[in-house]
């Protein structure tokens, strides 16, 4: 028995031992987000604050409107009459025992239509709440696919000032032996060391931007501003030419819009808000009923209608003429707004045409170019017939036309960024 039982404990610390084994493995392979910007919109879908709030405020707004036609609540009333009974008695609040008590139930009722125009404007107050949700997440997703292409071009550019580093440390070797045979002066050898010196520079400086872009990255996903971030491995596919037509886009933008639809709820509101102000040109209703009891039995029976008179003429005159301004200055709005944001869509179509552009002429022509220079320029100042300097250039314009690729490859990912937030949604 205590064979066995010894060996059941061995095995349930075999057990917890694999199982401990397995969550530490688990945890090792998780990978900090950061690679891609998908994994970035992603972890910000269930992290960021912001967004969460926007969410429980359309839900609320939700409530909200369920509950706007609604009628209100009733009210109770309870009268005792005579309670000295002509004064034959001490006061008494005993209903049997008073002269007569009578119970009053009464309910108010708002002029037909107005009920359900209030209702209408709160679910379309509430459907604004809705396009504030898609605005936040529209306005968060441009913030993190713009750091993300931010951190894409340091993170190459630090690489690409890495590599340059490191030819010029083969060049300054290149330079020592020339100088050790004679066959050149001394300051070959010094220009190689201030140059590197310069690169190393500009790395500290790459470094220290890489680190505040991680730590807006950080804000954006509610993270500790030093938590660790994956590197950028890739950028998102640029969409063709085609789908980048402005008529179709902007289509697009006129149906999907947040800030849009936001205003067309504003503007649909605001329609039924002037509505429901000429609708109380007409009176409310207050409706009851009333038992009246004498000693314990209930005798009397009694209706009762309440209305309110409209006699304040000037004040609803002047309230109906809030109203049509608003709703005026609802559609003004919402036509400020498409005139906005279809200007913000031409603008950035036009800076990715010209980014597609730039790219496309550094990869064919001054890339390759550049390339050619520099194995020229290193061939002859090993054959002494061209000076260091000429060297450093060449290799100056290979770095610049790399940067700029990079850039112009960040530029359209952030062109593209404020087109889908301008879409509502991904091309």
């Amino acid at each position: 028995m205590k064979t066995l039982q010894r060996s059941g404990n061995f095995l349930l610390i075999a057990f917890a031992l694999l199982a401990n084994a397995w969550c530490f493995s688990a945890y090792a392979q998780e990978r900090p987000p950061g690679s891609d910007a998908e994994s970035l919109l992603i972890f910000a879908r269930d992290s960021n604050p912001e967004y969460a709030a926007s969410r429980y405020e359309a839900d609320a707004a939700s409530e909200r409107a369920t509950s706007s036609g609604a009628l209100p609540d009733p009210k109770f009333r309870t009268e005792l009459r005579d309670i000295t009974r002509m004064g034959e008695q001490n006061a008494t609040l005993s209903p049997s025992r008073v002269g007569s008590t009578k119970y009053l139930v009464m309910q108010d009722v708002p002029w037909y239509g107005k009920r359900d125009l209030k209702r209408e404007i709160a679910e379309f107050d509430a459907q604004g709440t809705q396009g504030r949700v898609r605005s936040t997440w529209a306005e968060l997703g441009v913030r993190i696919k713009s750091v993300f292409a931010q951190l894409y071009y340091v993170h190459r550019n630090e690489r690409l000032t890495q590599e340059i580093l490191d030819l010029i440390l083969r060049l300054e070797k290149v330079a020592q032996v020339r100088y050790a045979g004679g066959l050149t002066a001394q300051q070959d050898v010094i220009r190689a060391q201030v140059e590197q010196s310069n690169l190393r520079s500009e790395l500290i400086t790459l470094k220290n931007e890489r680190r505040l872009l991680q730590a807006r990255m950080n804000a954006l996903l509610s993270r500790p501003a030093e938590a660790a971030l994956a590197e950028p491995e890739r950028l998102r596919p640029t969409p063709a030419p085609v789908k980048l037509d402005y008529a179709a886009l902007e289509a697009r933008v006129r149906g999907h819009n947040p800030q849009l639809f936001i205003d067309e709820a504003r503007v649909k509101s605001a329609e039924k808000n002037r509505d429901l102000t000429y609708r109380n040109r007409f009176p409310d209703f207050t409706v009851g009923v009333s038992p009246i009891q004498y000693q314990n039995s209930v005798k009397e029976w009694e209706l009762m209608v309440e209305i309110n008179i409209p006699l304040q003429q000037g004040s609803r005159r002047a309230q109906e003429r809030e109203s049509e301004a608003m709703l005026s200055a609802a559609k003004s709005r919402r036509d400020a707004t498409a005139n906005q944001m279809l200007a913000e869509l031409s603008e950035n179509l036009a800076g990715i045409d010209a980014a597609r552009q730039t790219e496309s002429l550094i990869a064919n022509s001054l890339l390759p170019q550049a390339e050619l220079t520099f194995s020229a320029a290193l061939a002859g100042y090993e054959n002494g017939k061209v000076d260091f300097a000429t060297l450093l250039d060449a290799q100056r314009q290979i770095r610049q036309a790399r940067r700029n690729q990079i850039k112009a490859q960040a530029d359209m990912q952030v062109r593209l960024a404020e087109i889908e937030k301008l879409l509502g949604e991904d091309l």
